[in-house]
């Protein structure tokens, strides 16, 4: 795999290192999988051979978008015909929408839905992601068919089960243990693994105890769902006179390597946690909006020096929409069109994504680096890309101008078109068991048993 060498000539590199350098007429040359020249066009060794060489004038080359949050099964839900009572909250939606899917996926789901996602994904430009799967009533070997979907698209996932203990506590341990079975066999191919909880309303101490314990063990990320909506936080101030984000820091579970999604409901004191201990943070502002939860204090996080990735919750699985909805939604949040500029919103899709999973080898264009590389020609170029780029790829860009798309310098996506598999073929698999899923689940799923019973 990405033995090639191949040269992009031309374009408009936006590097995205600790310079955040953006090269005009610049090129990109990778072989065996590594990026072997960053740099101008004219630079490029004239002795040099390239198996493939690539015009990409008019076009933007940057790293491939990092996914800091996702659900891969999210997808099912896709179009839809549910039944049910009209939610009037996140725990409602929960408990009426997602927990009953949940409740009715197989292993044979956990691929389907992984394989297209992971094929969505690939063509709006996104290279990697790290994803929890949730299935509470069957975690084993689930992510031996996640990471099959993985491989076959040919992206780069961070994929994990999503341990609770909202029906029993034997299923949070299962969960936990699906977590520990594939850390230890040291993935699959292009797939990884990690430690994830559900969320701090759905697990008990010791469940998050032995979660940081294992995470610790295997070197590997953990992550949990924190106050995405405000039940999370009343959970914990009634149960354990804590805000959310102060027991999980008792309980040892921020630091580096821990990964928080949503944090919508975190009051000062939590954001100096986070700060202090260096924990990351997945941002999901299109889920958000969905769930009508909140807005998450994003530039007291940044100004605390917080570490914020971009994430899309298994809802539009189009990086560059979510880093649209990022950038609109602080502005008209806080009144203030200069609250968040361009530039941070791409480094949350890559280089700041990718570093929250120990993805240092990728998001961001340098020598050494894997080359993890996507080529943008915009559907109609009315304007020149070389002056406002940050302004251009977050304004002006969407998936669909996602041209070509490399993963460890293997050609995933050419001209818009798969290199790994057969797309339409996928599609009709897909479909079938999306379907079957479907059946199962009814167009009136009944309603999650009564969640946090068993959390004491």
């Amino acid at each position: 795999m990405g033995s090639e060498a191949v040269l992009l000539k031309g374009g408009v590199v936006v590097t995205m290192d600790s310079s955040r350098r953006v090269i005009q007429d610049g090129a990109v040359a990778f072989e065996d999988g590594k990026i072997t020249f960053v740099g101008k066009s004219q630079d490029v060794e004239r002795t040099s051979r390239f198996d493939k060489v690539l015009d990409v004038r008019g076009r933007f080359v940057m790293p491939g978008l990092v996914c800091a949050h996702t659900h891969l099964y999210g997808i099912a839900l896709r179009g839809a015909s549910l039944k049910i009572k009209p939610t009037s909250d996140f725990l409602e939606n929960l408990q009426r929408i997602w927990w009953p899917l949940d409740e009715n996926m197989n292993n044979e789901d956990a691929y389907a839905t992984a394989l297209a996602a992971c094929m969505e994904m690939a063509l709006n430009g996104t290279t990697a992601f790290a994803d929890t799967y949730s299935a509470p009533a069957r975690p084993e070997n689930s992510l031996d068919a996640i990471a099959k979907a993985v491989n076959e698209v040919g992206v780069r996932g961070v994929v994990s089960f999503e341990a609770t203990e909202r029906r029993s506590v034997d299923e949070g341990r299962r969960g936990l243990e699906e977590n520990i079975r594939f850390l230890a066999s040291g993935g699959s191919g292009l797939a990884k693994g990690m430690i994830s909880l559900h969320a701090s309303f759905t697990v008990s101490d010791d469940l998050i105890a032995r979660g940081v314990e294992a995470a610790k063990k295997h070197n590997a990320p953990i992550t949990i769902h924190v106050s995405e909506g405000p039940n999370d936080l009343y959970h914990n101030i009634e149960r354990y006179g804590k805000r959310t984000v102060e027991r999980l820091h008792d309980l040892g579970l921020l630091g580096e390597n821990a990964v928080l999604a949503h944090c919508v409901h975190l009051n000062s004191r939590e954001i100096s946690l986070l700060a202090s201990t260096g924990t990351r943070v997945a941002h999901n502002p299109m889920s958000n909006m969905l769930n009508a939860v909140g807005v998450m204090k994003l530039p007291e996080m940044l100004e605390a020096g917080v570490s914020v990735g971009l994430g899309n919750d298994g809802y539009v699985f189009d990086g560059f929409e979510n880093m649209r909805a990022a950038f609109l939604i602080h502005r008209v949040d806080r009144r203030n069109p200069s609250i968040i500029s361009p530039e941070k919103v791409v480094e949350m899709a890559t280089v700041v994504a990718a570093k929250a999973y120990g993805l240092n080898e990728i998001g961001s264009l340098e020598v050494g680096k894997k080359a993890d590389v996507i080529v943008l020609k915009p559907e109609v170029t009315a304007t020149p890309l070389n002056r406002n780029v940050y302004g251009y790829l977050v304004n002006g860009i969407r998936g669909a101008d996602v041209e070509h798309v490399f993963v460890n310098g293997r050609q995933v996506i050419e001209g818009r078109k798969f290199k790994t598999l057969d797309k339409e073929q996928a599609e009709q698999k897909i479909l079938k068991t999306i379907e079957r899923l479907w059946d199962r689940l009814g167009e009136s799923p009944s309603e999650a048993v009564e969640p946090l019973r068993v959390v004491r």
